[in-house]
């Protein structure tokens, strides 16, 4: 028999597949996506390696293929299904093999165990009464002192025996060797939650609900396991509605996996699993030692664990039989991994789910436009709750104009309305969320008097300000220079926006005086479980206002919230990306959605300087399909996603001319290599921040109608990379579909 094998290497750009002979001792051994030792090269250095398939012909001579050496020490098998997800997603992505595989496995190493030691009494009370007088008349005061603490207490942790008896490990093995007691050792699991389930815990289903999940398994006994989308507003049940949808697969003997963005794995959203799965479902998080995940993929390889809930790297938990995977918040751009393959969790559960015949379940108050677009060509089913869970109403929303505030001789981040009816939760003890919209804050420059935005004429993205007085696009570099007063009014209050959450803080406490008020942002979450913290605080009453950025607006309920303040609602509407209006809608959605979550009704101001802008005011209608339709006639004349594909092409290198010179030589090659003449090419151009680390940045982006010819373009490229030495100091990356622009 004959492995090929990838070998693991340094050097990333030598991918390919190596044949090596299986010697005798180590047949029925190896698997697909085994870690072995190969002899390589002409020194037959010691490497490590995956095997990817096996054959029973030699592709070459039999004579010059080596020999696999052994199995690494630590190996880790990974299932022959996700070598082949890791291959698709090469080949989607770009990138290495090696990359891919090494995205894909679970565990990249074989941790040592967690032994639990115990110390158990073997004699009865008459012998350990006779052995403990024997330990005294020869004056053994430590194994008398062990023996009389075991009479008390037969069976003790190790730990505990230790300490508190101050004996040593020298006395414990003693009365082992005379058979008094025994020294016994147990696994324990690291990051092991034992929760047990609440049968009797009933969930009274709306019509809406009942409708979507029944769809979804009506499908599924038939066999048909296709992808769907659960649109439903905020509140309106979703979770419920997917862990119906987990019970009655984990029914059937499958297992399921639930991608949540990490910043809304909440306590609040895991109790809901734990309390209908018990100690079946486990958890991966950011915060997890390498230990404690290598126990929980150990619980999923022993059948112990039904469900996995975690981020994106949960997607690759190797069930044997995977029946379902949810992507809750499918629209978050949490899921776009920055690292090489820049994958999107999306798309490749997608992918995963039909090799190995798994359903898919989408879920999004605010669906992204590329889950939306699936539904209108027929790839997704489309499933809609339209209705609050319990029957609340949605909330009443204000657009406030912060241009007329200026005009009133309001020059405060908060206006007037927003002031008013933050004073009236104050008085009625009810609280209040303020959320500042950061997202595009280095970007955009627009006019405080009339909402007038400096725009490239090229690519209708917003010029962001640079140093030395320039206004610059990052899509084709477009430049030119800051302007003074504002083309379209003449007023000089054009400028950049500066504002930060603790300058609302201070703000806040001098307008409410004596309010309690919490902050939440990346400063004061940094501490552990500093985020659970102020999130308990707020929960519990201790604060009448939060203010925060996008971290408080993530699938959280509070049901004392009744007012919602959106600050500085422009900040994502202008960044320098052309899904900022998508981007603007998603975040005044979600976080208008977190008021009147209770029994109390909610209101909710947006602040603007763009009020007549259709992001803005489909928003505050809560109408994405009316968004969905203005937007969509954007992308298309446009040509964005997902009416074509972009690729962006980001290189990096130390020699700022010769990176230019490469760059050039890039995009002739594009040029040449796009026979059917498909492509738009754009750039090359320094993206926003052109220097990282000593190492100069470009990026050239590449639009077309039809993904397989962009895959196609990206291959080619590929190759002609691999082929010119003069690409050697060049680093090379590839993006599909990139969620915001480098």
């Amino acid at each position: 028999m004959y492995a090929d094998i990838i070998v693991d290497i340094t050097h990333e750009k030598l991918d390919k597949v190596f044949q090596y002979s299986i010697p005798s001792e180590l047949e029925g051994a190896l698997s697909v996506g085994t870690e072995v030792i190969v002899p390589f090269g002409k020194g037959n250095r010691e490497m490590s390696g995956y095997v990817v398939a096996f054959s029973g012909k030699p592709d070459y001579p039999a004579e010059k293929i080596k020999p696999v050496l052994k199995k690494a020490e630590k190996s880790i098998a990974i299932e022959s299904k996700l070598v082949s997800l890791a291959a698709w997603m090469k080949e989607q992505y770009g990138g290495t093999m090696i990359q891919a595989l090494k995205t894909v496995l679970p565990i990249k190493r074989k941790e040592a165990a967690r032994m639990k030691r115990k110390v158990r009494l073997l004699l009865d009370t008459e012998e350990a009464k006779e052995r403990l007088k024997f330990y005294l008349d020869k004056n053994q005061k430590a194994r008398a002192r062990l023996l009389a603490g075991l009479m008390d207490q037969p069976e003790q942790e190790y730990e505990l025996v230790t300490k508190k008896l101050h004996v040593t490990l020298a006395v414990i093995r003693s009365l082992e060797e005379q058979g008094v007691l025994a020294l016994e050792s147990e696994e324990m699991m690291r990051g092991l939650v034992r929760y047990r389930k609440h049968e009797e815990d009933t969930v009274h289903f709306n019509e809406e609900q009942r409708r979507a999940a029944g769809r979804f398994w009506e499908d599924y006994r038939r066999g048909i396991y296709g992808n769907y989308l659960v649109y439903g507003i905020t509140g309106s049940g979703k979770t419920e509605v997917y862990i119906e949808m987990i019970r009655k697969v984990v029914g059937q003997g499958r297992q399921a996996i639930v991608l949540i963005p990490e910043i809304a794995l909440t306590y609040q959203t895991v109790m809901r699993f734990y309390a209908r799965f018990g100690d079946r479902v486990s958890i991966l998080n950011s915060r997890m030692s390498a230990g404690e995940r290598y126990d929980q993929m150990e619980r999923v390889k022993r059948g112990e664990v039904d469900v996995m809930i975690g981020p994106r790297s949960a997607l690759f938990t190797p069930f044997k039989n995977l029946g379902l995977i949810v992507v809750d918040e499918e629209h978050e751009s949490a899921y776009k991994s920055e690292q090489v393959p820049r994958y999107h969790a999306r798309e490749t559960a997608i992918a995963r789910g039909k090799m190995e015949g798994a359903s898919v379940v989408l879920g999004s108050a605010t669906p992204s436009l590329e889950a939306f677009y699936r539904c209108k060509t027929g790839d997704c089913t489309l499933l809609r709750l339209p209705a609050r869970a319990a029957g609340q109403e949605l909330p009443r929303v204000y657009t406030v104009d912060m241009r007329e505030e200026l005009k009133q001789g309001n020059r405060s981040m908060i206006s007037d309305r927003l002031k008013e009816l933050v004073r009236e939760r104050l008085k009625k003890g009810q609280q209040t969320m303020l959320f500042l919209n950061r997202r595009g804050y280095a970007g955009f420059v627009s006019c405080r008097s009339c909402g007038y935005v400096v725009k490239c004429p090229h690519c209708d993205v917003s010029l962001s300000a640079h140093k030395g007085g320039r206004l610059v696009c990052h899509y084709c570099g477009y430049e030119e220079r800051t302007r003074k007063t504002c083309p379209s009014c003449g007023s000089g209050c054009i400028g950049g926006f500066k504002a930060g959450t603790q300058q609302i803080e201070d703000i806040v406490k001098r307008e409410f005086a004596g309010a309690k008020v919490l902050r939440m942002d990346m400063d004061t979450t940094k501490k552990k479980d500093s985020h659970e913290k102020i999130l308990s605080a707020f929960s519990n009453g201790e604060a009448d206002i939060l203010i925060g950025t996008q971290m408080i607006v993530k699938g959280h309920d509070f049901p004392n919230v009744t007012l919602v303040g959106i600050l500085a609602a422009d900040m994502s509407l202008y960044s320098n990306d052309y899904r900022s209006g998508e981007r603007t809608f998603e975040l005044l959605v979600q976080a208008a959605g977190r008021a009147g979550r209770g029994n109390l009704k909610g209101e909710v101001v947006i602040q603007t300087y763009s009020p007549d802008h259709y992001s803005i005011r489909m928003a505050a209608a809560q109408d994405y399909e009316g968004f969905y339709k203005e937007e969509m006639r954007y992308r298309e004349l446009m040509g964005y996603p997902p009416v074509s594909d972009l690729l962006a092409v980001l290189m990096t290198g130390a020699d700022e001319k010769y990176l230019e010179l490469a760059a050039g030589y890039l995009k002739s090659f594009a040029v040449r290599a796009d026979k059917e003449k498909v492509l738009q090419i754009i750039g090359p151009a320094s993206p926003y921040v052109s220097k990282v680390s000593d190492e100069y940045r470009k990026v050239m982006y590449l639009k077309c109608k039809k993904k397989e010819d962009l895959i196609g373009i990206k291959d080619l490229l590929e190759q002609y990379i691999e082929i010119n030495r003069g690409f050697d100091c060049i680093k090379i990356q590839f993006d599909f579909n990139p969620m915001g622009i480098f």
